[in-house]
């Protein structure tokens, strides 16, 4: 749902978005030394940029049938005023997609 390659890499694996790559904690990995402790299942809170407007992003979700926690909301984000929607991926961590372009009246 976020259009991320799925590597496996070792005993884990890895998301890869285009040159930028989010390393997860899943079941048999081994973060060691550098993570202290792995991330239990629905214990992250990520936020992703959508480019569109948020109405794009529900329809995404909706198609692909992923349920909506909330939203879309207004809520300030690291570029500033925007509005964002959550939802939780399969080990029930918190998503989020915001998008900074707000509607024009």
């Amino acid at each position: 749902m976020l259009g991320a390659e799925l590597v496996e890499c070792g005993a884990g694996w890895v998301y890869r978005f285009g040159e930028q790559q989010l390393n997860v904690h899943g079941p048999g990995g081994r973060p060691f030394p550098v993570a202290r402790e792995p991330v239990r299942p629905g214990g992250s809170d990520l936020c992703f940029v959508w480019d569109g407007p948020i109405e794009a992003a529900v329809e995404h979700l909706r198609a692909l049938e992923v349920a909506i926690e909330e939203g879309p909301v207004a809520r300030a984000g690291a570029r500033g005023q925007g509005s964002s929607v959550y939802f939780r991926d399969p080990d029930g961590s918190l998503l989020e997609f915001i998008s900074y372009r707000l509607p024009t009246a």
